[in-house]
């Protein structure tokens, strides 16, 4: 069997180039929620016809995302991703016409069919280039990149639509498209070349395969629980910031901007608190410590109506807690194995997405007319206990060389 060189310099330049595609797709993902009202006067379309071109994202990830993960099993990472960008560089294009609201919504909802061919290769790519000891700083980076997509799919957009109007926005969003898709297919290759008996055991992997596989594994369905609860919460709590910051007297500006440093540390985060899981060599302790730091930062941000201390509270909140989703991917992988880091890694983001869209809604129906959002706020607190419960539960995913040998 072939020896894979962990080791090469070339793993950082695919790794950049992996970031900067998974950043655009969240940017195209998000870049109508900040032009909702322009979205609303231009087409005189209601808001909840508007939302679609955001909603139907989450939606179309639960559906495709199983069958995106198979196909990296089986093609490999560098061919799904390709795909995907493809197929969202095409739609990114047909967006520069805006003559209707209607082609403006098939081609968000192309963006959200690739939007998981090229998610769901982080774990797959981390394990091809990168040792044990350093694949949670990778799916750290990894989500550090989709991290920026957000926020500047949140706040890039208003500016350039207030200087180019709508058409020009879509334009310089699929010159981004186009320019950082081109960069992967002239940058990126696998490391591992797969061996013909390899291919032919791939083959079979299908997302009904990968399915029976994944849900009997007792390890991986604890991570994928944990994942369902996580991304709902941070769904949840980033939806709804404005309400419940607001009923403590903090106004729409300050929330915007608690929203951008929860996000900002998160992304500080993700480059320091998996590189700190990979030099102790332990993955469990430090996702216990994410879920615990949840839990003890999200009544203080609720709560409080100090601006300065709100922006602390966020800060500490996205630092601390967001980088457990890159270890939540990383133990998938770790759980599973490479083969079938792919699928691994579509179950997980499935599951994440469906909590992203139960979550939000949920909170929205137990907001009460006297209490107003103190009940959701409790909501997410029983989330982030459940999750730090089931973590109690998970094993410890890492295994170093010689531990696998033995």
């Amino acid at each position: 069997m072939e020896k894979i060189n962990y080791h090469r310099p070339y793993r950082w330049v695919v790794l950049v180039s992996f970031m900067t595609v998974i950043g655009v797709s969240q940017m195209i993902y998000l870049n109508f929620v900040s032009l909702m009202t322009e979205v609303q006067n231009l087409y005189g379309v209601s808001k909840l016809l508007a939302s679609a071109l955001t909603v139907c994202n989450p939606l179309m990830f639960t559906l495709v995302s199983m069958p995106a993960g198979a196909m990296t099993d089986r093609k490999g990472y560098r061919f799904t991703i390709r795909l995907g960008l493809i197929i969202m560089s095409v739609f990114a294009c047909m967006r520069i016409y805006t003559g209707s609201f209607w082609l403006l919504l098939i081609c968000q909802i192309g963006n959200a069919v690739a939007q998981p061919f090229i998610m769901n290769g982080i774990t797959k790519l981390a394990a091809d280039w990168f040792a044990e000891e350093q694949r949670a700083v990778a799916a750290g980076l990894g989500t550090a990149g989709m991290f920026a997509g957000l926020a500047l799919g949140f706040s890039l957009p208003p500016h350039l639509n207030e200087i180019w109007r709508l058409g020009g926005t879509m334009i310089v969003f699929a010159a981004i498209t186009v320019a950082f898709s081109l960069g992967f297919f002239l940058l990126v290759k696998e490391n591992h070349i797969t061996e013909p008996e390899e291919m032919n055991r791939l083959r079979s992997f299908t997302a009904a395969t990968e399915v029976v596989h994944l849900i009997k594994d007792r390890s991986l369905l604890i991570i994928i629980l944990m994942s369902f609860l996580a991304f709902g919460f941070f769904n949840g709590i980033t939806t709804w910031l404005e309400g419940i910051l607001g009923q403590n007297g903090v106004g729409a500006v300050d929330v915007g901007n608690i929203g951008g440093v929860m996000i900002l540390a998160g992304i500080l985060g993700s480059l320091v608190i998996p590189t700190f899981s990979d030099s102790i060599k332990r993955r469990k302790p430090v996702l216990l410590f994410c879920g615990i730091s949840g839990i003890a930062l999200i009544m203080p941000l609720c709560f409080s109506s100090d601006v300065p201390s709100l922006y602390i509270y966020a800060g500490l909140l996205g630092f601390l807690f967001l980088p457990g989703f890159a270890l939540l991917l990383v133990m998938s992988e770790e759980i599973v194995g490479p083969e079938r880091a792919g699928g691994a890694a579509g179950a997980v983001m499935l599951v994440g997405n469906a909590g992203g869209v139960v979550v939000p809604v949920f909170m929205a129906i137990v907001k009460s007319e006297t209490a107003g959002w103190r009940p959701a706020e409790y909501l997410l607190l029983g989330l982030l206990i459940t999750v730090l419960s089931l973590g109690l539960f998970a094993s410890e995913s890492f295994r170093s060389e010689k531990q696998k040998m033995s």
